[in-house]
């Protein structure tokens, strides 16, 4: 019986290796492409012997590009600030507008609202391309088009129905006894709501915010036509790369390694605060 038990442990071990090495080795390689030149990378075969460099790296940061065609000026830095600060004002107003609505569509249960709940979620479904002709036109009639406020309120469309739908679950498991218990005590609705559910609800809102920021980074088609160079995300900025000389493969990679980093360290600080968070929650309840 430990025999089989130990055999069981070492083929589980193999199989869950195998699955991260899968999974993680597209990562490894480009990792390893962002220190290596255009010729080093398209020589055949391939190789992970290689003298690294870090021209890559920095022609990003400088913002100047060499290539065989001349020299090239690129945005990355400022796109990748642009990235960062769409996504975060766009969670943060989805946070905003989407954690309250959460609260009354999981405990106001009122004539329409599964419906009006289902409706914000088909929003999420619908294709981009739907709604960007109409939006085009409609940003450039009210002065929106090409501006970070225009673009934060079209990324809602990505960000607050996750955040509903996410949120609402959470709401819906806390036992409404906890928060009848403390209105019969002499608090307000508004104070409920402040200090029980929002408490008991932050693992879930803590993941819906990550998962919408991490939607709204990888962003790509609303910004491409919504805003011009200066307002674009490092999504559309990496269009920069693809050059009349070729594709700077190199530069690519570097800019992958660069784009990951924030959402990167978000969902591991993101991860040990939902670990605390449902801690927390299982003592006090």
């Amino acid at each position: 019986m430990d025999t089989q038990s130990t055999l069981e442990k070492v083929l589980r071990g193999i199989a869950i290796t195998a699955v991260i090495l899968f999974f993680m080795f597209p990562i490894f390689w480009i990792f390893l492409m962002s220190f290596q030149t255009n010729e080093t990378i398209l020589r055949v075969p391939p190789s992970i012997v290689f003298e690294p460099t870090l021209t890559n790296y920095k022609a990003l940061i400088t913002g100047r590009l060499e290539s065989t065609a001349g020299a090239l000026e690129i945005e990355f830095m400022s796109n990748l600030f642009n990235s960062a600060y769409l996504s975060t004002m766009a969670v943060i107003v989805g946070l905003i507008l989407g954690v309250p609505a959460a609260y009354a569509f999981g405990r106001l249960k009122f004539r329409g609202s599964e419906d009006i709940a289902f409706t914000l979620l088909s929003f999420r479904f619908a294709p981009p391309l739907l709604v960007l002709l109409p939006l085009t036109i409609y940003f450039q009639q009210i002065g929106l088009a090409n501006t970070y406020f225009g673009l934060i309120w079209v990324y809602q469309l990505i960000v607050l129905p996750l955040i509903l739908w996410i949120v609402r679950g959470y709401f819906e498991d806390i036992p409404a006894d906890i928060e009848y218990a403390y209105r019969i005590a002499g608090h307000g609705f508004w104070a409920t709501f402040r200090k029980i559910a929002l408490p008991l609800a932050m693992p879930g809102i803590a993941a819906a915010g990550l998962l919408a920021f991490i939607f709204a980074w990888n962003n790509f088609i609303f910004a491409l036509v919504l805003a011009s160079a200066d307002k674009q995300p490092v999504t559309v900025g990496a269009l920069a790369f693809v050059t009349a000389s070729g594709i700077q493969y190199g530069q690519i990679a570097a800019g992958i390694v660069l784009s990951i980093l924030p959402t990167l360290a978000l969902a591991l600080y993101a991860q040990r605060y939902l670990v605390e968070g449902l801690s927390l929650g299982a003592v006090k309840g």
